[in-house]
């Protein structure tokens, strides 16, 4: 597929190096000429230097030959009027826009092909606002990420010792309390990945990947990890984009603090935020973090624009006693650097926000992909089509798939697309028969098994 990304940040990169170790041709565009020549010479993508939404900088980039534009520049003017150019000039098929600003989603009659012509918009912040927000709801969560309209969740815990799931054959999850059925996807013990059968036994320390019906997440975390009490006392560190969406999302039902470091934009939080305590000052501050209780905090969340005042902050918090703490951390350096010490959850946001990408370049009808381990393993939820004469999958128990070694089909959901009360998890067997239309969730702890997996649920030329 040839693809133009426009716009060369972290969002950007992290898209390009992602979509281009699936043979993809990348076109990166960006008014930095520095950035573009690091990235060509670690990618070995092709470049062009100049304005996103000039139309001899669209043309030079390919747009009369690409397949796809995903514009994620910092600019959502910039972002739609490429967009616009791109479909009215160059007639490009697909087009992807990044908009920070949450007024054009009021409008979405604004995006369609007579005005803006995006055909699908994104928002980073928003989706990393939201990816907190559920491990706030479950606390002890490294992730929880949603499948099927949110009916499956895949979560990922490290399992504590003296836990009734633990030193047991993943056999007997089976077994009664029915809200312990789940599906152990992936097991990662000291970083590499296992390959779960019924003997598999989970050990104190693993990191483990469940895949459940939602409304049983908490009770098979409680399996592995025991009792979570849950978040009450929030402080954010940053009021920025995502500090407010974070704090706006908790200001009725938390205990929420929020530090900026910028007097004016402290004064506009304040407006903003009814129930919730602005601080202004310095979130490194050991001073300010002791006089506001950071020892009865229940979560540290760090969200300022700099990765360096986020790890302290957090690792400062968390030496403080906060109980859990969180750290946005752009630099994919810096996450496998602090990943594992003192700080519970690093998060990037352009891993967190590159699964709604990948499903638009997926082959097949992908409806959602999640990155997982920094890019390394993924989880892909694919709709099944045709029947067993023309499909690999249809019409054929699981035990029959020929999947890439240590794949595996995580869960099922029948009848997604109907009322939600009519729709079905299930939790698969080697027995169970995968039938027309249905959702089916595959884990793959490497992401060279995508491409392997998505041939598989492709229909032959016989299917109408």
């Amino acid at each position: 597929m040839n693809i133009i990304i426009l716009g060369a940040g972290q969002v950007g990169s992290s898209v390009a190096e992602g979509l281009l170790s699936e043979a993809n041709d990348i076109t990166l565009v960006d008014t930095d000429a520095a950035g573009l020549a690091e990235l060509h010479g670690r990618l070995e993508v092709r470049t062009v230097c100049g304005n996103a939404a000039s139309p001899p900088v669209l043309r030079e980039a390919g747009a009369d030959n690409a397949d796809l534009l995903i514009a994620v520049t910092q600019s959502d003017q910039t972002n739609l009027c490429a967009c616009k150019i791109a479909r009215s000039l160059f007639n490009l098929p697909t087009r992807i826009a990044r908009l920070r600003l949450a007024d054009y989603a009021d409008h979405p009659e604004l995006l369609d092909n007579s005005n803006f012509a995006v055909d699908f918009s994104i928002c980073p912040e928003q989706i990393v606002t939201d990816y907190i927000r559920r491990l706030i709801d479950f606390p002890g969560a490294l992730q929880v990420l949603d499948f099927a309209g949110g009916q499956v969740s895949l979560t990922s815990v490290v399992a504590r010792e003296g836990n009734p799931l633990l030193g047991r054959p993943l056999s007997e999850l089976r077994a009664p309390p029915p809200q312990m059925d789940a599906h152990i996807a992936a097991i990662y013990r000291f970083g590499h990945p296992i390959a779960p059968s019924g003997r598999t036994t989970i050990l104190p320390g693993d990191e483990v990947f469940c895949l459940v019906a939602k409304h049983h997440v908490r009770a098979v975390m409680q399996g592995l990890r025991g009792e979570s009490p849950p978040m009450k006392r929030i402080m954010i560190g940053g009021g920025g984009n995502i500090g407010l969406r974070l704090a706006a999302s908790l200001d009725r039902d938390f205990n929420v603090k929020i530090i900026e470091a910028d007097a004016l934009r402290a004064e506009k939080l304040a407006v903003s935020l009814r129930n919730s305590l602005v601080l202004h000052g310095n979130v490194t501050n050991e001073k300010l973090l002791e006089n506001e209780g950071i020892d009865e905090t229940d979560l540290f969340v760090a969200l300022t624009n700099d990765d360096e005042d986020n790890i302290m902050s957090a690792t400062l918090a968390k030496r403080m006693g906060a109980r859990h703490t969180l750290a946005l951390v752009n630099r994919k350096s810096y996450v496998g650097l602090v990943e594992g010490g003192l700080i519970d959850i690093v998060i990037s946001p352009a891993q967190a926000s590159i699964g709604v990408l990948l499903a638009r370049v997926r082959r097949g009808d992908v409806v959602a992909v999640h990155s997982l381990r920094r890019g390394a393993a993924e989880a892909l939820e694919i709709v099944a089509h045709g029947q067993r004469g023309n499909s690999r999958v249809v019409g054929r128990a699981i035990g029959e798939i020929p999947l890439p070694e240590g794949a595996t089909i995580s869960a099922i959901v029948r009848n997604a697309s109907g009322a939600a009360e009519s729709s079905e998890v299930l939790i698969p067997r080697n027995e169970t028969v995968i039938e027309s239309g249905d959702h089916v969730i595959v884990f793959c702890p490497h992401k060279n098994m995508v491409r392997k997996v998505e041939k598989l649920f492709q229909v032959g030329f016989t299917f109408l």
